[in-house]
């Protein structure tokens, strides 16, 4: 087991229409791809505070390479803009293999944390070869739709780093994509909010 760093991630997410467009303008613009590859996110909160309130992150990553466990402040003022650029710092914790995965739950479970839901994504990622702090993430959502996050992670200033990621949905097209500021953990589970209140009001019919 090994412990990364906590570093600033400065991200925003849009929703697409088609990810095939977005990626051929990737690969055209020289980003090289990493995936695409199945992952599973199940999210816990605590039991004395609400994680979907405090917007807080606490999840176990499933992939068949591996799993790690990732931390994510709550959210204020100082972590959203306006415009829907996020900047938090992201503590992650990498096990050593996919079959320590079990293990991790078992440890969240024993300390009291409660399963919130499971996000199923098939994740496409593409990096600049000049710049390695980039990332441009492709998602598609089990339920949901297709998505596109692009990502700065650096210790630089924040300014810096939404400027530059500014100019990187600039460069690939993203200005008219919707701007989505809620997290998939969140998106999943109001779908499955309405799902079940349709399922009641059909079987009350």
């Amino acid at each position: 087991m090994r412990f990364s760093m906590p570093l600033v991630e400065v991200e925003r997410k849009r929703a697409l229409e088609s990810r095939e467009v977005l990626e051929r303008r990737l690969v055209e613009l020289g980003f090289v791809a990493t995936g695409p590859t199945a992952e599973v996110d199940t999210y816990y909160s605590r039991p004395d505070v609400d994680f979907l309130e405090t917007v807080e992150c606490l999840r176990i990553r499933e992939r068949d390479s591996g799993c790690e466990v990732t931390y994510k402040p709550a959210s204020d003022t100082t972590t959203h803009t306006a415009g829907g650029v996020i900047a938090k710092q992201e503590t992650n914790v990498v096990l050593a293999n996919a079959g320590q995965a079990a293990h991790a739950h078992g440890l969240l479970e024993a300390l009291g944390m409660v399963p919130l839901t499971r996000v199923e994504k098939w994740r496409s990622c593409y990096r600049a070869p000049d710049q390695p702090e980039l990332s441009v993430v492709v998602d598609t959502i089990a339920g949901l739709g297709s998505f596109v996050e692009v990502e700065i992670v650096s210790e630089s200033i924040r300014e810096e780093a939404v400027r530059r990621l500014e100019e990187a949905e600039r460069l690939l097209g993203l200005g008219t994509h919707p701007v989505v500021t809620l997290p998939y953990r969140d998106l999943v589970m109001r779908g499955q909010a309405s799902t079940e209140a349709s399922s009641l009001l059909d079987a009350s019919e």
